[in-house]
Order: C-alpha cells, then sequence, then structure tokens
C-alpha cells in the first residue's frame, strides 16, 4: 500500500491585532490561508490580511550553512539567558536574519511551536539543517529543565567545530588556489602569447631550440584541443567527487589517503581526533549516556577511518570495557589523548578531561595550518617562477642564440 502524501505547509505573511489592541504582523505557515487565520486566531490575534508570500523574482534566497545554525544557537542560548519567552527569541532572531531561508527556517519553527510542538520534535522535522546530536541535546534540555543550558553547550561546540572547519578549509585552500590560477595563467601565455611569438620566429629560416620547439607545440596542442582539455579536466574533478560520495570503498581510500599524506595527513588526523573529543565531552556534559553518545561522536569525526572506529568504540563500551581500552585498541588516538581519558574516567571527570583534549588538538591544527602555509608559500612561489620563468626563456632562446651569432 502506497504512503500518503503529506501536504506541504505555505508560507503566508499576515497583519493583525493581538489581545491588548496593538497591531502585529509577521509570517506564519500552515497548509491554506484559512488554516494560517485559524492558526492566529488560537494565538489571540485577529487576522486583518493573510497572503501568501511571493517568491523572489530572480533566483532564489541564500543557504542555510552550518555557520548559520551556529549563529541560531548562540542567539538562542542569549535570548534564553535573558529571560525572553522561546516563541518570543525566534520572532526576534528571524526578523533579524538576513538571510531569507533562514527566516523561513527559523519561522517554520516558530509556527510549531507555537502549535504545542516540543522544541527538540519541531528541530527534529529539519533533519538537513539540526543533526541527532542537537536534537537530543535540545531534548535532554527539555526534559531536565534546563534547555538554557543545553543551547549554550550547543552553541559552544557549533562555534567551535565550525572554526575547525574552517582551519582546515584554510589549511587547502591555499594552495588549490595557487595551482588555479598558476593554470590559468599558463593557459593564457600557451594560447594567446606563444603563437605571437612562433609567427615571430618563423621568418628566422633556422631550426628552433628543443625547450622552444616543445613549448610551441604544446602551444598548438591546447589551441586545438583546449576544449577537450578542460572537458576531460572537469569530468576528473566531478567523477572523482561523485565516486566519494556514492561509493563507501573509495570514500574509505581517500579518507585514509588523507590520514596517511604528508603535512596534510598530521592536520588531518588532529582535526578528526579534536572533533572526536569535542562531540563527546558535549554528550558527556550533557549526561547523555557514553554508549548512545557515540553514534553522534561517529558522525562528527568527518572521517570514514574515525566513523568506523568510533562505532567499534561504542560496541566495546557497551560490552564493560572502558572507554581508554576502547580507544587504545583502534590504534588511532595517539597516548596522550588515551591517557588524559584514562585520567577523566577514574576521576570521574571525563568532560573536563574530553574538553582539554579537544583544546589541545585544535590549537595543535591551528599551529599545523600556520606551519603549512609557511612551508608552501616559497615552495609555490619557486614553482610559478620556475613554470612561468621557464616559458619565458623558452620564447626568448632563440633571439638570445641570433644575438650571439651576430
Amino acid at each position: 500500500m502506497a504512503k500518503k502524501a503529506t501536504a506541504e505547509k505555505i508560507e503566508f505573511t499576515y497583519e493583525g491585532t493581538n489581545r491588548g489592541g496593538s497591531k502585529v504582523k509577521g509570517d506564519i505557515y500552515a497548509l491554506s490561508d484559512a488554516m494560517a487565520k485559524n492558526e492566529l486566531r488560537k494565538q489571540g490575534i485577529v487576522p486583518l490580511r493573510v497572503k501568501k508570500k511571493p517568491k523572489p523574482l530572480f533566483g532564489g534566497a541564500a543557504k542555510i550553512t552550518p555557520a548559520d545554525i551556529a549563529i541560531f544557537a548562540r542567539q538562542m542560548a542569549t535570548m534564553m539567558h535573558a529571560g525572553v519567552p522561546l516563541v518570543q527569541s525566534f520572532e526576534i532572531i528571524g526578523e533579524g536574519s538576513d538571510n531569507q531561508s533562514m527566516q523561513k527556517l527559523i519561522f517554520g519553527i516558530k509556527s510549531e511551536v507555537e502549535g504545542g510542538v516540543p522544541l527538540a520534535e519541531a528541530l527534529s522535522k529539519q533533519p538537513l539543517y539540526f543533526d541527532a546530536l542537537f536534537v537530543n541535546l535540545v531534548n535532554a534540555g527539555e526534559q531536565s529543565g534546563a534547555l538554557e543550558t543545553m543551547l549554550d553547550k550547543l552553541a559552544t561546540y557549533k562555534e567551535k567545530t565550525e572554526a575547525l572547519k574552517a582551519k582546515v578549509k584554510k589549511a587547502l585552500f591555499y594552495p588549490i588556489a595557487v595551482i588555479v590560477v598558476a593554470f590559468i595563467v599558463t593557459t593564457i601565455l600557451l594560447i594567446f602569447v606563444v603563437p605571437q611569438f612562433k609567427d615571430l620566429f618563423q621568418g628566422f629560416g633556422a631550426d628552433l631550440p628543443a625547450l622552444t620547439q616543445s613549448v610551441i607545440d604544446l602551444s598548438e596542442f591546447m589551441q586545438e584541443w583546449w576544449y577537450v582539455i578542460i572537458a576531460v579536466v572537469a569530468g576528473s574533478i566531478y567523477g572523482l567527487i561523485r565516486i566519494k560520495k556514492t561509493s563507501p570503498k573509495m570514500q574509505e581510500s581517500f579518507d585514509r589517503l588523507a590520514l596517511k599524506a604528508p603535512v596534510v595527513g598530521d592536520i588531518a588526523t588532529k582535526s578528526a581526533i579534536a572533533r572526536f573529543a569535542r562531540t563527546l565531552e558535549t554528550m558527556s556534559a550533557a549526561g547523555v549516556p557514553l554508549v548512545e553518545a557515540m553514534d553522534s561522536v561517529a558522525g562528527a569525526t568527518g572521517n570514514i577511518i574515525y566513523y568506523r572506529a568510533s562505532l567499534k568504540i561504542r560496541d566495546e563500551v557497551s560490552q564493560g570495557t572502558q572507554l581508554q581500552t576502547s580507544m587504545r585498541n583502534t590504534g588511532l588516538f595517539p597516548n596522550m589523548a588515551i591517557q588524559m581519558v584514562s585520567i577523566g574516567e577514574e576521576a570521574g571527570s571525563l568532560d573536563d578531561m574530553l574538553a582539554k583534549v579537544a583544546d589541545f588538538y585544535e590549537a595543535e591544527v591551528d599551529n599545523a595550518v600556520d606551519a603549512l602555509t609557511s612551508l608552501l608559500e616559497p615552495i609555490i612561489m619557486s614553482v610559478l617562477g620556475v613554470l612561468i620563468g621557464g616559458l619565458i626563456v623558452a620564447m626568448y632562446l632563440p633571439i638570445f642564440k641570433m644575438g650571439s651569432v651576430v
């Protein structure tokens, strides 16, 4: 029997008066304008005008990024700490957001909460933006009456994990950007500049140096087959990304290679350990059982090797093995991290020790990124110098030879 399709709620804008007689306006999600008016009356608002919110004329709204969710968590924590009611917090944050997609998400959650749905359940209906960890901690906060504390922990967790991701992206962006620029500059020289020299050399009536002839041959090849080269490069990049996403074996190979690569592998390893420790610390501080927490920890590591190791740790811990022993059995965690977890388990302060481990490895990632940038700068400049300089020398070499003959 086929499942019955669920109607999607529509966004409406409204104007009306509240119980105090003041004019109010905003957005509400409902299946129809009649249901929107009914929902407004339940909230004590007399609707004067309700209409479907028009879509933007050119393009859509900006996408919602993990950084937007981190800011949202911090804003919610701040509002709760200031004693602002939950629904009013959504209203203030939503109206203050410049991202229309984020506004839509916030007002959608607001409508759910106004309708009596628990916040954790409302968030769980948006799995693309709120993962199991986020929902579980909010649920724990609602159940224990400590939602403000949980939101603060979530905000801190999101901020630190996003900062860590930014550091790793910084390490990769610089060399990739330089390589792309070098490729573009070289292509321009070969397609537009070298042919000018070729026309000049044709009047020499002598054989060209091997280096110059090689560059001219490469230039002719690129002029004739440039579209094939672009198609091959673009297809290869797309194919690798596609295969990595769809093939678990290829993803494992890529992630394993990332951990073993020179210099970059050190950053990837420390980043995975920092995420592991930070996520487990947040879950532990929230009182989530260790076995249950490991599922969220596995998904947060960002590397399939550490993902599988986390699930293995979960299984061993569920059978009574200590966390430190399970971590050691994977062979993926350094002795320092294992020893600090051991101290935390024995002293009953596991979350504090995990926080120290996370802080240490986040700082290590930061230092490693700075060191990589410093190391790459002279290497990249040397490569660019040889590449561009080689092309210039190849073009002027025949002229130098003519000058020496004269």
